[in-house]
């Protein structure tokens, strides 16, 4: 894992930024999110998309999204097919976007719009991928389940020990990558909120450069988190050991696909 640069600084607002948004029911939350994200996107004049992934809801969301293409041209609407699950929306969208530099954002108003463009200038200095996090100097946190972040905490400490990184947040699907990680690390597998860790790790273990700012997150202000920790775990151990075993036995052909050879 690289901690400086690893590419020449990018002139301002030249990359293309996908902002890739998965939404199942919500109606409520989706609009004010689009609408602060592509505020603050235009006043940092950098050029962008706003990928919304429909994952197969009941309920209004579809109709809040074309309700503001109008006013926001930025905004692409693409539709998971069946089954639904959090992994699978993002999976899709990132078979969907067209920039340089790809955020995986929530639908839910708990990522902050400054952070993202944050993330941007990262990733503008020449570095891979920006990490979020909750959880170093600088960051701000609000109305975290005392039970979930307690069983965070004890994750992402056992995460950072058995891959010797210094992330603290990797289970936090607010992250930003270059187009060519995200190829390097696909096809992904995880189908819910394992997605989360498949990302991240699989960028730590392939050496990639990785920029961590403090970001500020709040909890959901309506609606419940599809999130449900005991159906979770299994998942997310078998995230866990499928990359281990990768660091562990083929981290050398990983290393190999990743290297540019000369013609």
């Amino acid at each position: 894992m690289r901690t400086q640069p690893a590419h020449a600084p990018a002139p301002r607002n030249t990359l293309r930024y996908s902002i890739v948004i998965p939404a199942y029911n919500e109606e409520n939350n989706v609009g004010p999110t689009l609408a602060a994200l592509s505020e603050a996107l235009r006043a940092a004049s950098i050029p962008f998309e706003l990928v919304v992934v429909n994952d197969n809801s009941t309920d209004g969301t579809v109709a809040a999204v074309e309700a503001l293409a109008g006013s926001i041209p930025e905004i692409r609407l693409v539709h998971n097919t069946p089954p639904g699950g959090f992994g699978r929306a993002i999976r899709h969208g990132l078979q969907h976007f067209t920039g340089d530099v790809v955020a995986v954002v929530m639908a839910d108003l708990s990522d902050s719009p400054e952070d993202i463009v944050t993330c941007y200038r990262k990733i503008e200095e020449g570095y891979d991928c920006c990490f979020g996090s909750r959880f170093i100097q600088g960051s701000k946190v609000t109305l975290y389940p005392p039970l979930k972040l307690a069983i965070n905490r004890i994750v992402n400490t056992m995460l950072g020990l058995l891959f010797m990184c210094r992330h603290n947040d990797l289970t936090n699907a607010f992250k930003v990558y270059r187009r060519p990680v995200v190829e390097s690390i696909s096809p992904l597998q995880a189908a819910h909120f394992n997605i989360t860790i498949e990302m991240s790790l699989s960028s730590v273990i392939r050496g990639y450069s990785i920029a961590t700012i403090p970001i500020s997150w709040s909890g959901r202000t309506w609606g419940s988190s599809n999130l449900r920790l005991r159906e979770m775990g299994r998942r997310y151990l078998c995230t866990l050991l499928m990359i281990w075993f990768e660091r562990l036995l083929i981290m050398d052909d990983l290393l190999a696909e990743d290297t540019p050879h000369a013609e």
